[in-house]
């Protein structure tokens, strides 16, 4: 009996890694005025980054249909047939509309299939990780008591804080009102986001400067960490070198056995705009 993992595109999980883990990704759709995308297919984070610093208006987005997740849900069945069993592992259902869809199309299936679908309360490389870790839990032979098991103790576990570079696109999408976005901005106030229990964005602290924030982030999980061995991704937003140069940093300062760069995709990036670098980090 195989065991594959689903989830939405929105995890941001590099194609690469989720075709050499029978990762099955869903696109959210984001929208340029009449322009379409489906996020990870026809448009890459690169190429949005590149519109988003041409487009004077803020992009939407919006999550897939049931008929998407049970199209998706009968392409598995199709292909490992019905004895399959399907992990969903669903972005923060308080961000968006996603996880409900999927749990509508598995009302649609529940008589062909066995699925089993995740509130992970979380967005981006966190539940991509996530994705990640339970792939390869399967292809281990894990069961799916087992796989649940240790998704349930990542999900309470991991560790996320986000640093935006400018607060122009929290304002843009309602996140902010637009006088704190301008006074931030002139005091250069660095906000220090986190996905709280409920899977909301909070802001975790303010701090004047990007040093002083980092410096923040890290002291913050090294007091999570107690010196354990960690697993860590860094995310950013059109920023590698600084990325890059953060996680040299976290291998110097933690007990690291396994690290990702991941660049966030189009659906995250129209609520945070480019320049955001981001830590997720798990005790093994």
């Amino acid at each position: 009996m195989s065991i594959v993992i689903l989830t939405d595109s929105a995890s941001d999980i590099e194609a690469s890694v989720r075709q050499s883990l029978g990762i099955v990704s869903v696109p959210l759709k984001v929208m340029f005025g009449s322009e379409t995308y489906l996020d990870g297919v026809t448009i890459s984070s690169g190429e949005f980054f590149d519109k988003l610093k041409q487009s004077s208006a803020l992009p939407t987005t919006s999550q897939p249909s049931p008929i998407e997740f049970a199209e998706a849900y009968k392409g598995i069945v199709e292909q490992h047939g019905k004895d399959v069993q399907i992990i969903v592992i669903m972005l923060s259902a308080a961000l968006s509309g996603t996880y409900q869809s999927a749990m509508i199309a598995k009302t649609m299936m529940e008589d062909e299939v066995d699925i089993t679908v995740i509130d992970s309360r979380k967005a981006s490389f966190v539940h991509g990780m996530i994705c990640v870790e339970a792939a390869r839990a399967a292809r281990e032979g894990k069961n799916k008591q087992q796989i649940l098991d240790m998704i349930d103790r990542y999900l309470d576990e991991v560790q996320v804080y986000f640093i935006v570079d400018t607060l122009e696109f929290l304002q843009k999408g309602g996140r902010i009102g637009r006088a704190s976005a301008v006074i931030g901005s002139l005091l250069n106030i660095k906000p220090i986001l986190m996905l709280d229990p409920a899977g909301y964005v909070s802001a975790f602290d303010k701090v004047r400067g990007t040093k002083k924030a980092l410096s923040r982030v890290l002291e913050t999980l090294q007091e999570y960490a107690q010196g354990q061995r960690v697993k860590v991704a860094v995310l950013h937003s059109s920023v590698p070198e600084q990325a890059a140069e953060m996680l040299e940093r976290i291998k110097q300062e933690f007990s690291v056995s396994e690290s990702y760069i991941q660049e966030i995709g189009p659906v995250i990036g129209t609520h945070t705009g480019p320049g955001l670098l981001g830590f997720v980090m798990v005790k093994e």
